[in-house]
């Protein structure tokens, strides 16, 4: 089974789940930008962020075999601070670097005026740069959140091959399937999905604009969670390549769209066992000895 997760926020995860993640068959993913688990109070914090994501964490997944992509943006949550909203002005720089594979994630946490208007801005980046767009929906008032959601994407003018609207559930899939964007699912052990529930959509709604993701993050979340939908797909009577549409080819369809997805396989397609001075994870080239 191979596996890319298409939304994962591995700065909050250790090295022993890059480990497992490759164990399982995960080779490449997409790390969306995010908040920090609390409040960031400036926009330099922001700046260290991203260079985090285009850096050191594609560097660090590099040698557990993984490849690692991510997108950029103002997440909902802290597009009400006012001290975050300058960041705006300054994603061009970011969106159009190598890896950056879409905007994301945008959308409504609170659906406040402030999170739209930052939703609408990226939007119009997105178009501007050709680029994917990834959508978070709110997890309170979440139908009302996603048709408002949709509203505004289509208000934009994107494509909506372009956009994938994530985090839904058995109540949001039909007006997402109906509108032309993808539909993301995030598998969780306690809120959002689970891989039973997501295989019953499955069967209803069929492989085509789905995408699977764990989701994890500094939460209780498992980033195995791609291949336990995988594994409950063949047990329910998906055929292998149902689960490799699911869980490879429709990411690998949908960031591919940004023309600078990477997912080929490395010189390295297996976890280093280099140190540096012990420790598990280097921290940049080794001096020749």
């Amino acid at each position: 089974m191979r596996i890319f997760d298409p939304h994962i926020h591995m700065t909050s995860r250790t090295t022993g789940d890059y480990e497992a993640m490759y164990a399982a068959g995960v080779r490449a993913l997409v790390e969306p930008a995010f908040w920090l688990g609390q409040p960031r109070t400036s926009v330099g914090s922001f700046v260290d962020y991203f260079d985090g994501l285009i850096g050191w964490e594609r560097f660090r997944a590099a040698q557990f075999g993984i490849r690692h992509n991510c997108t950029i943006a103002l997440n909902p949550k802290e597009a009400n601070d006012p001290r975050c909203v300058e960041v705006l002005d300054l994603l061009p720089r970011y969106l159009a670097k190598d890896g950056v594979v879409a905007v994301g994630e945008v959308g409504y946490d609170s659906m406040t005026e402030a999170e739209e208007d930052a939703f609408a801005r990226q939007l119009a980046m997105a178009i501007e740069h050709e680029l994917p767009v990834l959508v978070h929906t709110p997890h309170r008032d979440k139908l009302a959140g996603t048709h408002r959601t949709l509203d505004v994407v289509r208000d934009s003018g994107i494509a909506p091959e372009l956009v994938v609207v994530d985090h839904l559930n058995e109540l949001t899939v039909g007006p997402v399937a109906e509108s032309g964007c993808w539909m993301g699912f995030s598998i969780y052990p306690d809120t959002k999905m689970d891989e039973h529930r997501m295989v019953a959509i499955l069967r209803e709604y069929g492989t085509e604009r789905m995408l699977v993701n764990s989701a994890a993050d500094w939460g209780r979340s498992d980033p195995l969670k791609t291949y336990r939908t995988g594994a409950a797909m063949l047990e329910a009577g998906f055929t292998d390549s149902d689960v490799d549409k699911v869980l490879w080819r429709n990411p690998v369809e949908f960031y591919g769209q940004s023309g600078k997805l990477m997912v080929d396989e490395m010189d390295a397609a297996e976890p280093t066992g280099e140190t540096f001075a012990g420790n598990s994870v280097l921290r940049g080239a080794r001096p020749d000895s």
